[in-house]
């Protein structure tokens, strides 16, 4: 089968809106969490998030094209302009028939629901937008990447809650290796801080009035973000013909089903994934050098995910570190955010740090590179993603 390399990446989060600007504030333990600002914040019970400010999309898209795009698919829209640019691509290729993309999202065009929502009850009109299913749906983002770049491959969204993006990446690596496409635009893109959104995760009540302090004793639940990262793929020899810089090859993939419980995580599931996409690498856990955690801050969680790693890799696995306390967690598209932290620590050999870490927890027996992060050598990382509906994306990438 043919080898996957990632030639270009792209972020908009709210630690940065370019790639080197995200990769400098985990390289440094900055967060960007903080006090969020947006409509009726004062009726919310967390106020809190990890939010892009000061974004103007006035300034990025042209106004006839902006009355299409939600906020999430704006994201992934400049996210995917700046992949598409550091892989030296103002445009495919070879046969646009040969690329696609595939984006993961768990919530579309929230806000675009929430201010259809607004309009029709909190004030009594009788008409939304006109364009209000053309932008909340999920495949939104997708469909305007395909139409920027004239990708006329495969392409379809992806939603598994919060291992919507590693599915979408692992999707489109699959369709590579197996010669369906030669390339192809995947990551994530989510943005559901607004009231509506945000209402709806208070009433799960895992989220944290204070801050995100995964695998440490007495966190008190995850903070919510928004954002995108997209990553150009390409068949290996393809990509070195054209003289394309690799950031890091693909190796890898794995998804499995807990089939158990809507909410609760499961140790088995998340061992299988983790597991299965070693095998698919071929890669024994003693090569594996960095784990990008899910580690979400939640008591459950943090615990499940820890015990998973503990049978995976014995008694000593390798530093773990969960990026979700700089970088909130972005729902559909956190594990494309993640995966920036594994090309950091191949590229740079440098660990990104577990911010918020308080005190060790008994449960989470783990080297979580707490606060600070580490210079170290990396040449294979994991990157775990385990969603809500015990749905559960692992994706190994190693130097090319």
């Amino acid at each position: 089968m043919r080898r996957v390399v990632i030639t270009g990446a792209g972020t908009v989060n709210a630690l940065a809106r370019d790639l080197p600007g995200t990769l400098a504030a985990m390289a440094e333990g900055r967060s960007g969490i903080g006090p969020l600002d947006l409509p009726d914040v004062e009726r919310l019970s967390i106020r809190i998030g990890a939010q892009v400010t000061g974004w103007e999309p006035e300034a990025l898209f042209d106004r006839t094209k902006l009355s299409l795009y939600d906020r999430f698919t704006q994201f992934a829209l400049v996210a995917a302009g700046e992949a598409m640019a550091q892989a030296g691509l103002a445009a495919v290729p070879g046969d646009p028939v040969r690329w696609g993309c595939v984006m993961g999202t768990a919530g579309g065009g929230n806000g675009t629901v929430n201010d259809a929502f607004r309009a029709v009850f909190a004030e009594g009109k009788n008409r939304v937008h006109p364009f209000t299913v053309p932008r909340l749906m999920n495949n939104a983002a997708a469909s305007h990447l395909t139409m920027a770049w004239g990708l006329m491959g495969p392409a379809f969204s992806v939603a598994t809650a919060c291992a919507s993006s590693n599915h979408a990446i692992g999707l489109a690596f699959q369709m590579i290796r197996a010669g369906m496409a030669d390339g192809m635009l995947a990551g994530g893109s989510e943005s559901m801080l607004n009231f509506g959104g945000l209402k709806a995760w208070e009433g799960l009540r895992v989220m944290s009035p204070e801050g995100c302090h995964p695998f440490s004793l007495g966190r008190t639940g995850m903070v919510q973000g928004e954002g995108a990262a997209v990553f150009v793929l390409e068949e290996y020899e393809a990509a070195r013909a054209r003289g394309a810089e690799i950031l890091a090859e693909i190796r890898g993939f794995a998804m499995t089903s807990d089939a158990g419980d809507i909410v609760m995580p499961s140790v088995e599931g998340a061992t299988r994934a983790m597991r299965g996409a070693l095998a698919d690498a071929g890669i024994a856990p003693a090569e594996v050098g960095y784990i990008n955690a899910h580690g979400t801050g939640t008591a459950a969680n943090d615990r499940t995910e820890a015990a998973a790693i503990r049978t995976v890799f014995g008694d000593a696995p390798p530093p773990v570190s969960s990026t979700k306390a700089a970088h909130g967690h972005c729902i559909g598209a956190t594990g494309a955010v993640e995966l920036l932290a594994c090309l950091l620590a191949l590229r740079d050999g440098v660990l990104a740090p577990t911010l918020g870490f308080q005190a060790p927890d008994p449960d989470c027996p783990l080297d979580v590179v707490p606060n600070v992060a580490r210079t170290a050598e990396v040449s294979v990382a994991m990157s775990n993603a385990f969603a809500f509906g015990g749905l559960n994306a692992v994706l190994v990438l190693s130097r090319a």
